[in-house]
């Protein structure tokens, strides 16, 4: 008996004209990551993406698993088609959700019917084979009120469909179909959260690093290409950009006022990230800031940091507290590896008294003794490409 997934959409469904488009993206990247479990075919019909089998072998339970993470989708239901008759229904029911029914303590159907032509209602449908399910299964009562099994009748355009209860989806939109972006991934906490929040918007994703060897070592670039394999089951297949960051912080180091050195470095982050967006299409810039959380995350701070760029930044965590963003991590499973104790280059160079409530004056006038526009080009000429995950 050949069983297949059922993907209820998301929000795509709220979408007008350009629903189509959305449906596509989504397609296109559950046939990508469902390639490597065999071959199967995916089709969209009534706000529900369905993935069926082409061959022997193909690996359902994987292929389960990997689509709880793709955005896009709302709910998953590995299910058996059959014909549309009622009769046919029950039997379905009993092949497939059989075992599962002897064990249960009590059950119930529900059925929809988006085949308006079907002659019985989704009414009907539920009390002919639960009364059927009911005959067979004598030892298992029905409980309409909180049932121990839900068996779900779906009557469709194609073929009806028998399952048990649906599992949630990620949500939100696919990845791609809302543009680029480039996002700031340092080794903590919070931007391996906020670029999942925003992939989840439908945004594909440039994770970038910057790398100061041997202030930070080979062990914290290892822990940042680990976040991002982590990532790439929500955010799909992505290449890490290190960018190489010694010389701008020692430059700065040697000639800026101390209080200074966390802004201008992030000021040289943004025009990095700028450039290379410009060299990836992308349309803004991501980062994990939280509004209060550091010195350099106070409002003025962040309007000097991001004044040299024209890009806007998405900043998914502003509003957040910690124990909120802690706990994304730990559902999406980044913390654990985002606490490893190795150092990112935020922390090289940490003042002693940094400045919270800079002007743009004071921050410009600081800068004006680098080569900027030299310190940016040279660490854009050294960059690294890592791919990560799939």
């Amino acid at each position: 008996m050949e069983d297949m997934l059922l993907l209820k959409l998301g929000e795509i469904v709220l979408k007008g004209l350009n629903r189509k488009q959305f449906e596509m993206k989504l397609m296109g990247n559950v046939t990508r990551r469902l390639r490597r479990f065999g071959k199967c075919k995916c089709y969209c019909i009534q706000s529900t993406l369905y993935v069926e089998p082409q061959e022997d072998g193909f690996d359902m339970d994987g292929a389960m698993e990997a689509v709880r993470y793709i955005f896009g989708i709302a709910s998953i239901s590995r299910a058996i088609a059959c014909e549309k008759d009622k009769d046919a229904m029950v039997e379905a029911a009993k092949n497939y959700l059989g075992d599962a029914l002897s064990r249960a303590a009590s059950f119930k159907v529900e059925s929809r019917r988006s085949d308006k032509r079907f002659p019985m209602t989704s009414i009907e449908i539920s009390q002919y084979v639960g009364g059927e399910l009911s005959e067979a299964y004598p030892q298992v009562p029905v409980d309409v009120h909180n049932p121990d099994l839900t068996i779900h009748v779906e009557v469709r355009d194609l073929a009806a469909y028998v399952h048990g209860p649906a599992i949630p989806g990620a949500g939100g939109l696919p990845v791609g179909s809302n543009g680029r972006a480039i996002s700031l991934l340092s080794g903590g906490i919070d931007s391996p959260v906020s670029t999942y929040m925003i992939a989840k918007r439908g945004i594909s994703i440039y994770p970038v690093h910057f790398f100061s060897f041997p202030y930070t070592s080979e062990l914290a670039k290892q822990k940042v290409l680990e976040l991002g394999g982590l990532l790439t089951k929500y955010c799909g297949r992505m290449s890490v950009i290190v960018v190489p960051f010694t010389h701008i912080q020692e430059e700065i180091r040697e000639k800026c006022p101390e209080e200074y050195f966390t802004l201008i470095m992030r000021r040289f982050m943004m025009r990095i990230a700028q450039q290379l967006a410009d060299m990836h299409d992308a349309h803004a810039l991501v980062t994990g800031e939280n509004l209060g959380q550091v010195a350099s995350q106070t409002m003025e701070a962040m309007a000097v940091t991001q004044a040299p760029i024209r890009l806007p930044v998405l900043q998914p965590l502003m509003g957040m507290d910690k124990e909120e963003i802690v706990t994304i991590a730990r559902r999406i499973g980044t913390f654990e590896t985002s606490i490893l104790p190795y150092e990112d280059c935020c922390t090289v160079f940490t003042p002693r008294h940094p400045k919270t409530r800079p002007t743009l004056q004071e921050i410009e006038e600081a800068e004006q003794v680098l080569e900027v526009d030299a310190l940016v080009t040279e660490a854009v000429a050294g960059i690294e490409r890592i791919k990560v995950g799939e």
